[in-house]
């Protein structure tokens, strides 16, 4: 084992600047996530372009920091008002609220505070030992296995995408065509570029993003305003969030259980944190003994979510560092975060930015502990949040998305595309169409297009040939063949429900 991996990044981290850009990025993630209507990926689009100026150290960190602490900021009002502040926090609103309604508030925030922050160590412990293992496996791998894994993790993505399954599909093609405007990356002859030198290099990802998320959401919040009537929310008050520690000590298993759970799901890319909750939800529900209490005041209901959606942060890092591949949305968001700073990510990372590797684990780590020290000593205070007036947070949020979207390449232009993509995400919203899909699809585009015309290329064009070489190459042929699977489920599914209701 190559310790230098786990210590190259100390030099890095244990600078002050950096650890406060990730205790900044940290808390700044908890208060998007505990805001309804705010996301973990609105908030690291929002906030990449403050990252420019910094190290690469300090501003992957932060926004690793962000997403981290975004996740688990859900919870807050899911909690408190029962309003799930991010979508993996469904679950835990369940048994949350309920809680808080008994005058357990305070409890219910600890007890998900603690399960968070030990579903993430835990995470990041499984990121520390599988990633290297992976890198170097990847690194032996062939257009051939890059392609087929490209292309599994859109699959997968459009598989699992809310609602229906075709919509998904529609939304990973928009993504792909939008991933094709731009340069050949073969031949450099310009594609859909409509004679724009803007669109040369492609569509902006930043501005692309922060028009997908950050201002389809004001707009949706805006309308929302307009169509309800205002209502008062309700916010229950805590107390003491400091959990005990015979709460702690009993649900240590559910904790476990769930974060390998978590760990599993986050590694599949696409899958993301809002299934790894229901499926650890479901799960602690068959085991329990208590299952009857779970729905209505269940610490066990509370642990097992929030600990599986946190521990997924790591399973999608594990993908993310590795392969390359986003294991959900936010990290493919990310992935753009490291190209804005010269980084590819992927196996190679591993060889030319072991010290940036180094410190993305210690940096985790040190985003959990805070998560923990944030939420117990503050989470009660969080709820002060919800009381902000809609016009002056949308205000504060275009602001930042217009000025974000300019100071990526100081251009109109791409403020332009973050417009264009507002009304884009808006039309997609209002048709149910999935926007995750997109995102995935415009990022693994260009990585799944040049692998299969390399590959293609060293078949000489011979399909015959091209098919032949998934049958030598056992990696690349499981993983086109799960992919196939994939597809065909939800259609064999169908087939086997409609034959049941015949008879």
């Amino acid at each position: 084992m190559d310790l230098n991996l786990y210590t190259a990044g100390l030099e890095q981290i244990l600078q002050i600047d950096v650890i406060f850009f990730i205790f900044i990025g940290t808390l700044l993630g908890i208060l998007t996530g505990s805001i309804p209507g705010l996301s973990a990926m609105m908030g690291v689009s929002i906030l990449i372009p403050l990252t420019y100026s910094l190290s690469s150290t300090a501003g992957i960190l932060m926004l690793i920091g962000v997403y981290l602490g975004a996740v688990y900021g859900g919870a807050i009002s899911a909690t408190l008002v029962n309003i799930p502040g991010t979508p993996s926090a469904v679950m835990t609103a369940l048994d949350a609220y309920p809680l808080a309604k008994k005058g357990q508030a305070g409890r219910a925030l600890g007890i998900s505070t603690v399960a968070s922050s030990l579903g993430g160590l835990f995470s990041v412990i499984t990121l520390v030992l599988f990633a290297p293992l992976i890198a170097n496996l990847a690194l032996e791998f062939t257009s051939y296995e890059i392609f087929a894994i490209a292309f599994f993790g859109l699959s997968i993505m459009a598989y699992i995408s809310p609602g229906s399954m075709v919509k998904g599909l529609i939304s990973g093609c928009i993504g792909l065509l939008i991933a094709m405007i731009g340069a050949d990356p073969m031949t450099g002859q310009a594609r859909f570029t409509f004679g724009s030198i803007h669109l040369f290099s492609g569509v902006q990802f930043i501005a692309s993003m922060v028009g997908l998320y950050g201002v389809t959401e004001v707009i949706l919040n805006i309308e929302k305003k307009i169509q309800e009537p205002e209502k008062k929310i309700e916010v229950v008050k805590a107390t003491r969030a400091i959990p005990s520690w015979l709460d702690i000590r009993k649900l240590w298993g559910v904790i476990a259980r769930s974060s390998v759970i978590g760990v599993v799901i986050g590694a599949i890319p696409g899958a993301g944190g809002t299934i790894a909750s229901i499926v650890s939800y479901a799960q602690q529900k068959k085991l329990s003994k208590n299952a009857s209490e779970m729905g209505k005041g269940s610490l066990e209901g509370v642990s097992a979510a929030e600990s599986a959606n946190n521990a997924c942060t790591g399973g999608t890092m594990i993908t993310l560092l590795s392969l390359g591949i986003p294991g959900d949305a936010v990290t493919a968001i990310l992935i753009g975060a490291f190209m804005v700073h010269g980084i590819q990510p992927g196996p190679t990372m591993f060889q030319e930015n072991i010290d940036l590797v180094s410190a993305i684990f210690l940096g985790m780590v040190i985003a959990n502990i805070f998560i923990l020290i944030i939420g117990l000593k503050g989470a009660r205070y969080f709820a002060r949040l919800l009381s902000i007036p809609d016009p002056i947070l949308n205000s504060t949020i275009l602001a930042f998305c217009f000025l974000g979207s300019f100071a990526v390449q100081n251009s109109f232009f791409d403020v332009a595309t973050m417009l264009v993509f507002s009304i884009l995400g808006y039309l997609m919203v209002k048709a149910d169409i999935p926007r995750a899909p997109l995102v995935l699809a415009f990022i693994l585009g260009p990585l799944m297009e040049m692998n299969l015309r390399r590959s293609l290329s060293l078949a000489q064009d011979d399909l015959s040939q091209f098919i032949f070489a998934f049958v030598e190459r056992p990696i690349a042929g499981v993983v086109l063949l799960i992919t196939l699977i994939t597809l065909l489920m939800p259609f064999i599914r169908k087939k086997k429900i409609f034959k049941e209701q015949l008879k």
